[in-house]
């Protein structure tokens, strides 16, 4: 499996982003997928799954402002009223309940700034 993440960039505080992650490959209509976030100097953190039926979760510090969403293979991130806490890079995650297999995406960098 492969992961295509993009749609990262710049952002003044209170815009809007979309970022996207294209999963090809051998994929599986059974895999569940995710966003995860890495700001410098700190580990990589949850910001929001979706399950293969649509049940979503998220991170504490975005609900309410962003929202996970998937159509097939692909998988959505909107990302509202961003914060400058919200600067990291975005990594998509391909995995499945109970098994050790998973994917990652190579990360797209999103900065909230002035």
């Amino acid at each position: 499996v492969q992961l295509q993440a993009y749609g990262g960039g710049l952002v003044q505080p209170g815009g809007c982003l979309k970022l996207s992650c294209a999963a090809s490959g051998s994929i599986s209509s059974l895999a569940n997928m995710g966003w995860y976030r890495q700001a410098a100097g700190a580990q990589r953190k949850l910001v929001a799954t979706i399950t293969r039926y649509g049940s979503t979760n998220y991170g504490d510090s975005v609900k309410g402002r962003f929202t996970i969403s998937r159509d097939k293979a692909t998988m959505y991130l909107q990302m509202n009223s961003l914060k400058p806490e919200d600067t990291a890079v975005y990594y998509c995650r391909y995995y499945y309940c109970g098994r050790s297999e998973q994917y990652w995406g190579q990360g797209t960098l999103v900065t909230v700034s002035s």
